[in-house]
Parts: structure tokens; C-alpha cells; sequence
């Protein structure tokens, strides 16, 4: 039997019961309270309390005697026929109040009961809900006003797909979007239809929002950018309303395209859990809706943005809905070269700028990270004091966002700064006397602020998208080979191998789990990964029995392949030395001063 879960209540029911509250108030508890605040007793008590000398003043009505004893507290009692009253009222020295305090009128009694509470309770509930309606896009809580979402037209200074570059496959699906909003009658004529949604897929950084912004700009219509996370509100049904209203809108400037940035923040799977979040569910619902309550004659394309895509809901991506997924993936080595150079347009160049060489060594880094080794760079000029970007600046931005800034104040004490050289050579030195192993580029041993002591830079001379078991073992007897030099060098280990120990037990954990490379269990999946543009976090689906032997046989790879590097640095022990004692000297050194080293001794 599946649980009914309570619906939240709309703003306008709270102002509700709070007038239901003050009308209560002012109906039964207010008298209540006016009554109970003055002590009724009878005639003889007064009488008593008056002989007794315990009244300090008295106050006699018309139908009524006021009065109070000498602790301040108040009384009242009945009048009766008593002409000695007054006299030994004097008696006992009590004090006669010479004004009588009217009541007030009904009129003034209403407004300070009725009308002022109500004005001062709309007044905070007004004040409340203009600040919600600033932060969440103008949407009012209470009756429920249309939201003003951003709308931006086309100018002739707007981004176009020229300005997007590295994304040559993304931008040629797209163009059809455009054509499509340009000449519509030819798709109708043959009976095409074109897809009501478009899902750019792809890591952070890859350009999602600035590709949706280019295809407003070739098909010159109105763009409605909004963020997933401006749908959900406070309230249930608030979010629902900002998608009605957005539709509502997008129809009234059509052709005109919609542009959903994060969309996971709505569309994330159904659930039966309890603990769902009912408002997101709802808005999902009326997206869901809208999508279907329009066809291709309205000339409104959504389009949407995520790096979560096995998130979403099903129903979200059937056909009819977001049918279309184009994967916005990180730049090549020719995407990353353009995206250098579109960037670099505004800034001033040296002679020796080569971005074929900056766009190797920055494999793996996306169109925002570019952006910003072109944006640090020119940040370095500036800070030396010269009047153009140099390759040094690049390439030193390039090691800025891999390890970080160079710490001024770490000062290595002798033996720690030939530590790290031996330990930064082994790596170097592992590398270059395997095969199908990147070059070294450079090796320092400048701490950094990440907190590495140093490193040691490797450069594919162009992008792999596979690897062998062959290479994936190299690999990690590279990373192994730091903590080697220490072991034949010093006859100790130190701290140092720590991230080294972290890469080298993933690969041979992926290996083992995910690449089948093990005799054992063939092509069976052991794991299985999500979120695969936000880090690739695994699971193991496997028996606890397994899990164990798994992770046995993670250490025997590992094993393996360090004790492999352990062998190849004793073998060419005098190189090492050679290697460790120049970069020790030179504290970095590139990879044709280490090759040229290396040489000497005819390895």
C-alpha cells in the first residue's frame, strides 16, 4: 500500500489561520483576559478589608466600586445602598481617585484590537516576502505573481559558434537547431519534425552554456536562460508556477529558445522514498507537462545543460521530451590549441608563444581551465612588470594548475631537498626507460602550495584514448618509481610517496574491476561507475569474498610493478646519481637537459 504523504500548505493559508487566531483572541481570550486581571469580591470582603485598613485608594462607579489594597493589586466588587460608606472610607485613610478613566470608544477599541495586529502581521509577511521574491527571480509567495525570467535578444555583439571553439562535433548538431529556426517551412514540407529538447552532456568547464548561448546567437531569436536550481522554492507549487509562467513567456517571444542550465537539480529520478523532495517532483511534473502541451509549430527549443545524465529521470528523456543528447566531452589536442588561441586574442603575445606545445602539455584540462592558464599567465607579465606573455608564462601557468603557486617561504633542509631529488628523478628515470611511456617535459623540486615537495612533468605527443595492459603497468611502476629511489638510494621511505600510493592502487584497482586484465575474472565487471563527468565514483558489485580477493590481487600488482622500478634503478644506479645531483643543483630542469644526461651513460 503506498504511503500518502501530505502535501505542504501555500503561503496564503498561514495569513489564514493567523486571522483566524486574532479573531479568536479578540472573541473569547481578550474578555477572558480583562476579567481575570481585576479580582471580583463581594461587598462584605470590601467591608472587611476596609475596617482592616488593607485599601490604599478606591474608585466608586456608577455600577461598580474599583479598588486597590497596599500590595497593588486590583479588585472590584457590587454597589450597595451604604451612606456611611464614604465616611469610613476616611476612616481608614483611604485615597479617592478624582478621575474616573472612561472607557474608550468601540471605534478605538477595534482598531487597536482588530485593525492594528492585522496591519502589523501583513506588514512582516509583506516584508519577508518581497526579500524571498529578490532572492528566488521575483516570484510572489503569496498570490502567486509571474516570474520575470531573464530574456536576452540578439545583437549583432552577441556569441556566435565562431566564438566557441574545440567543439567542432557539438556545434555541427547543432546547427541544425538553427536551421531549423530559420527556415522552419523546409522541415515541415517533408514532414520533419525536429526534436522539442536538446541535452548537452559533458564535465564541467566544457562550454554547455556558452554553446546554447551561440546557437541564440546564429538563429538571431530571444534566449531564456535560467538555472535548475531557481525552480525550487520554499513552497510547494512555487516551482511549478515559475515553469508555467516561463512557457507562458517563451511562447510570446517564439521563435525563441529556452535554455535549462543543471537541469538535475529538477529532473532527478522519482522515487517512492518518503524523504522526496515533493516540491522538485512537482515542478519535474509541470516540465514534464509543458513539454508535451507544445509541438514544433510553436518554435520554442528547449534546451538543457548537465554533467549528471544518469541522474535524470527516464520520462524526462524519452522521446518527445529531451530526445536529442549532444556530449559536450573535453577538448582534443586540436580543440585545446584553438581554445588557446581564442582566448589569447586579447591578450599580448611574445615571439616564442607556441600553443601546440602549451596544448600538450595542458591533456586533460577543459575550456574554463585553458581560459585560465591564458588569464594567469598574463596575470605573471603583469607581475614582472613586462609588457607581453612569454611560452614561459604559459607553461609556468600551465604548473599553476597542477600544483599550484611556488611557496617563497618553504625552505628544505639539505637532506630533504635531496630526498626529493632522488625521489623525483626515480619517477623521471622509471619513465624514460620504459617503453610506451609519455616524455618527461620537466622536473622541479620547488615546493608548491597543493603541498607537493615536487614533480615531475610527463607530455604525450598527441591524445590517447586507449590503453594497454602493457602501458597501464608502466604507469604504475612510474608511480612507484619515486618511492624506489628512496629505497636503493637512502635504504628508508618517507611520507613522500603518498599521492604516488593513491594512483598507482586506482589504476591497478580499475585494472582489476574494470578493464578485465586479469586472468581471473576475465571480462567480468566488478564495479561500476557513476557520475562519470564529476570525478567517476565506483561501487564494487561483487561478494564480500571477492572483494578480499580483489583487493589481494591489487597489491600483488602493485608489487609487481615496484619491484620492477626498484630493478631498474639498480641497474642504472650511476644515471641516477648523474640526475639527482644536477636537479639538486639546478632545483628544475627540462626534459631534453635530462635526456641529454641520460645519453652520456648510453642507456
Amino acid at each position: 500500500m503506498k504511503e500518502v504523504k501530505e502535501k505542504k500548505k501555500p503561503i496564503l493559508f498561514y495569513y489564514i489561520v493567523a486571522l483566524a487566531v486574532i479573531f479568536i483572541f479578540n472573541a473569547i481570550a481578550r474578555p477572558y483576559y480583562d476579567s481575570q486581571s481585576v479580582k471580583q469580591v463581594d461587598y462584605g470582603t470590601f467591608m472587611n478589608m476596609t475596617e482592616d485598613e488593607q485599601i490604599a485608594d478606591v474608585q466608586i462607579e456608577e455600577n461598580q466600586i474599583l479598588f486597590k489594597d497596599k500590595d497593588g493589586k486590583e479588585y472590584r466588587t457590587g454597589v450597595v445602598n451604604d451612606p456611611q460608606l464614604t465616611e469610613r472610607l476616611h476612616k481608614a485613610k483611604v485615597s479617592f481617585n478624582e478621575v474616573i478613566k472612561e472607557k474608550d470608544s468601540p471605534f478605538t477599541d477595534f482598531l487597536i484590537a482588530w485593525i492594528l495586529p492585522i496591519l502589523i502581521f501583513f506588514g512582516i509577511g509583506h516584508y519577508f516576502n518581497r526579500r524571498l521574491m529578490n532572492r528566488g527571480g521575483g516570484n510572489s509567495l503569496m498570490f502567486g505573481a509571474k516570474n520575470q525570467v531573464k530574456v536576452y535578444v540578439p545583437s549583432a555583439n552577441g556569441i556566435h559558434f565562431d566564438d566557441v571553439a574545440g567543439e567542432d562535433e557539438a556545434k555541427e548538431n547543432l546547427s541544425e537547431i538553427v536551421d531549423f529556426l530559420h527556415h522552419p517551412d523546409k522541415y515541415a514540407k517533408i514532414g520533419a519534425k525536429m526534436p522539442k529538447g536538446v541535452l548537452l552532456v559533458g564535465p564541467p568547464g566544457t562550454g554547455k552554456t556558452m554553446l546554447a548561448k551561440a546557437v541564440a546567437g546564429e538563429a538571431g531569436v530571444p534566449f531564456f536562460p535560467i538555472a535548475g536550481s531557481e525552480f525550487v522554492e520554499m513552497f510547494v507549487g512555487m516551482g511549478a508556477s515559475k515553469v508555467r509562467d516561463l512557457f507562458q513567456q517563451a511562447k510570446q517571444k517564439a521563435p525563441c529558445i529556452i535554455f535549462i542550465d543543471e537541469i538535475d537539480a529538477i529532473g532527478q529520478k522519482r522515487t517512492g522514498n518518503a524523504m522526496s523532495n515533493s516540491e522538485r517532483e512537482q515542478t519535474l511534473n509541470q516540465l514534464l507537462t509543458e513539454m508535451d502541451g507544445f509541438n514544433a509549430d510553436d518554435n520554442v527549443v528547449i534546451l538543457a545543460a548537465t554533467n549528471r545524465p544518469e541522474s535524470l529521470d527516464p520520462a524526462l528523456l524519452r522521446p518527445g521530451r529531451f530526445d536529442r543528447r549532444v556530449p559536450v566531452e573535453l577538448p582534443d589536442l586540436a580543440g585545446r590549441e584553438a581554445i588557446l588561441q581564442a582566448h589569447a586574442k586579447k591578450v599580448v603575445l611574445g615571439d616564442d608563444v607556441d600553443f601546440h606545445t602549451i596544448a600538450r602539455m595542458a591533456a586533460g584540462a577543459s575550456g574554463a581551465e585553458l581560459a585560465n592558464i591564458v588569464n594567469e599567465a598574463a596575470l605573471r607579465a603583469v607581475r614582472d612588470h613586462r609588457d607581453a606573455v612569454s611560452q614561459a608564462d604559459l607553461e609556468e601557468s600551465i604548473e599553476v594548475v597542477i600544483a599550484g603557486y611556488q611557496k617563497k617561504n618553504a625552505i628544505l633542509s639539505d637532506d630533504e631537498k635531496r630526498t626529493v631529488a632522488y625521489h623525483e628523478i626515480g619517477h623521471a628515470l622509471v619513465a624514460a626507460l620504459q617503453t610506451h611511456s609519455a616524455p618527461v617535459q620537466k622536473i622541479t623540486i620547488i615546493p608548491r602550495t597543493s603541498g607537493a615537495l615536487g614533480y615531475t612533468m610527463q607530455v604525450d605527443q598527441q591524445d590517447k584514448y586507449i590503453l594497454s595492459r602493457e602501458e597501464l603497468e608502466n604507469k604504475i611502476a612510474t608511480l612507484t618509481g619515486g618511492r624506489a629511489a628512496e629505497e636503493v638510494v637512502f635504504h628508508q621511505i618517507t611520507t613522500g610517496a603518498s599521492n604516488d600510493i593513491e594512483q598507482a592502487t586506482k589504476l591497478a584497482r580499475a585494472m582489476i574491476t574494470r578493464y578485465g586484465m586479469t586472468d581471473e575474472f576475465d571480462m567480468v565487471a566488478m564495479e561500476t561507475v557513476t557520475n562519470k563527468y564529476l570525478g567517476g565514483d565506483t561501487s564494487l558489485a561483487c561478494a564480500p569474498e571477492t572483494q578480499k580477493y580483489i583487493d589481494a590481487k591489487v597489491v600483488s600488482v602493485v608489487k609487481e610493478q615496484h619491484a620492477k622500478a626498484k630493478k631498474i634503478l639498480e641497474d642504472h644506479r650511476p644515471a641516477l646519481d648523474a640526475l639527482a645531483q644536477y636537479l639538486y643543483e639546478k632545483e628544475t630542469i627540462t626534459g631534453k637537459e635530462f635526456m641529454d644526461i641520460l645519453g652520456k651513460y648510453k642507456v
